[in-house]
């Protein structure tokens, strides 16, 4: 069953293309979630006035990987402690955040990050909330990371097991 999940971890690029990578994910689409302007471009979300996140829809298939599992990469590739920050990325459009569609799942995912909290000195800092909005990136964000190979990226992609992989 195909079901869809909304995790912010920084410059959306790097975040993307390691869900992309793993078995059971079916797509991962860069955007903006949670601000208050419509249809904000990259321009526009990186003067902070938006209060957009750079945000990936995931798109996965609950029979391969389950929802936890999906929770479990972002703490993985993230630094849940940091606000508005992930690697060299500054600014409130990098704050991390797992954003859900499903009350039901809500409550879940904020339970299972209370338990992350106990391999934490400082307090976690990622948002989960029910999905304000998202909106698609512009095409030249999308899969950047196979298209520039050497883009800039923050994301560490050997944490990925060899048996998680596609």
């Amino acid at each position: 069953m195909n079901k869809t999940i909304y995790v912010a971890g920084g410059c959306f690029w790097g975040v993307a293309e390691y869900y992309r990578r793993l078995s059971g994910v079916i797509s991962s689409v860069v955007g903006y979630a949670q601000g208050h302007t419509e249809n904000p471009t990259y321009r526009e979300v990186c003067t902070q006035e938006t209060y957009h996140t750079e945000t990936v829809e995931v798109i996965y298939d609950a029979d391969v990987i389950s929802l936890e599992k999906i929770i479990e990469h972002l703490f993985r590739m993230i630094d849940p402690t940091s606000v508005n920050r992930q690697g060299n990325d500054i600014g409130t459009q990098y704050r991390s955040g797992i954003y859900l569609t499903d009350e039901k799942e809500l409550e879940e995912i904020k339970t299972l990050v209370k338990t992350y909290q106990q391999y934490y000195t400082q307090p976690i800092a990622v948002e989960v909330e029910m999905l304000k909005n998202f909106y698609r990136a512009e095409s030249e964000h999308q899969d950047y990371l196979v298209k520039n190979p050497s883009g800039y990226c923050h994301i560490d992609f050997s944490l990925i097991k060899k048996e998680e992989l596609k």
